[in-house]
């Protein structure tokens, strides 16, 4: 999957149009905001100390928890292949198996390189393995394993369309951590996350109504 390049390494945008070959002398910091939130000029102290900033403990457990998350997204799409007669399912399922392995293959490299625990791709079938938000329960998935067809197409797309929500539960609540989600991997990864959540969100709404 293409990631925006977010600049957390803040943004310098020049106040005011440049007349000539005039430069203004007091060029604006801006930092970009939390999806869904407006950006903000700061100062120069602020800019310096924000690049410097590290991850933090909530930044490992949302890579390690949204790994156990992506790893379910896999598990479903793997049903997709036997189970429906319709084109778009199949295309549908093969973008999210291949974002979604990208995306674990890059969260499990971000908790290595920091000296952290990075969950193989089974781990959220362990015993006593809670579940993240949205993720579907061991009976939810049986459900989904056992139908073929229109029921099935059904099943599966209320399913993701939950699964992706509690992925935007995730982002949320990351970014209401005081400090987490700064450090500009994290930062630019959760982001994409959420923008990409949201229109396929949108997209398997759509597929729904059509079925």
């Amino acid at each position: 999957m293409a990631r925006a390049k977010i600049a957390l390494l803040l943004t310098v945008v020049y106040a005011g149009a440049c007349r000539g070959t005039g430069v203004p002398p007091h060029p604006r910091i801006v930092q970009p905001g939390a999806p869904g939130h407006a950006s903000r000029v700061i100062a120069a102290d602020i800019a310096t100390d924000l690049s410097r900033v590290s991850f933090t403990g909530a930044d490992v457990r949302f890579m390690q928890d949204m790994i156990h998350h992506h790893a379910q997204a896999l598990d479903m799409t793997a049903l997709v292949p036997e189970r429906t007669g319709r084109k778009d399912m199949r295309l549908l399922a093969e973008r999210i198996e291949v974002s979604q392995e990208d995306e674990i293959r890059m969260m499990q490299r971000w908790l290595e390189a920091r000296g952290q625990k990075a969950p193989g791709v089974h781990d959220h079938h362990a015993p006593g393995a809670v579940l993240m938000p949205g993720m579907l329960n061991a009976e939810e998935m049986a459900r989904l394993a056992a139908v073929k067809g229109p029921d099935f197409d059904r099943l599966f797309l209320e399913g993701m369309i939950k699964h992706h929500g509690g992925a935007l539960i995730m982002v949320r609540e990351l970014f209401a951590v005081p400090g987490a989600a700064q450090e500009s991997e994290i930062f630019a990864f959760v982001s994409d996350v959420d923008a990409d959540q949201r229109m396929e969100i949108d997209r398997m709404r759509a597929m729904l109504v059509a079925r």
